[in-house]
């Protein structure tokens, strides 16, 4: 199988078309497209569209539409969705998978798992701003078995192994 050239080399300097589906009526409407808040912002936000307030006790995790389906279609290229900083700091709402991830070839309906880590109940309104959703290249590695590796700074070091300091 070929695959497209690398994102990041001279032959592709720019981003891919993503087809996109709107599964809810109010996006456009009601409430704005995804978009990016600022020049600078890498991720869209993507909006909980529930039909009514959604309220999580502490622990609970659900499953909110974002009335949106993509489809990325070039291989060199995946999304992840990732949760707000403000509302996981804040509030304690973050991811329920912690990331998700879209692959390339994925054209259903994109899913939030939402959870509630925090003490507190915590409510979501129809079209808040709830995760967000940024665009990464993927290198596709070629496994090359071997008896053993060559010598590293860090060798088999595993979980802390380089400290805190």
């Amino acid at each position: 199988m070929t695959l497209p050239a690398a994102p990041w080399s001279p032959e592709r300097t720019t981003f891919p078309d993503v087809a996109v589906r709107l599964l809810d009526p109010r996006l456009g409407v009601e409430f704005p497209l995804p978009g990016y808040a600022t020049p600078g912002a890498a991720g869209l936000d993507l909006r909980a569209m529930v039909e009514a307030p959604l309220t999580l006790i502490p622990g609970q995790s659900e499953l909110v539409p974002s009335g949106l389906a993509i489809h990325i279609a070039d291989p060199g290229w995946c999304a992840v969705v990732l949760p707000r900083s403000g509302l996981g700091h804040r509030h304690g709402l973050v991811l329920g998978n912690l990331t998700g991830l879209i692959d390339a070839d994925y054209q259903g309906p994109l899913l939030l798992s939402l959870w509630n880590r925090s003490d507190r109940p915590f409510t979501i309104s129809p079209g808040d701003r709830v995760a967000q959703l940024v665009f990464i290249p993927v290198g596709r590695a070629r496994l090359v078995p071997v008896d053993a590796f060559a010598p590293s700074a860090r060798g088999e070091g595993g979980f802390g192994h380089t400290g805190t300091g």
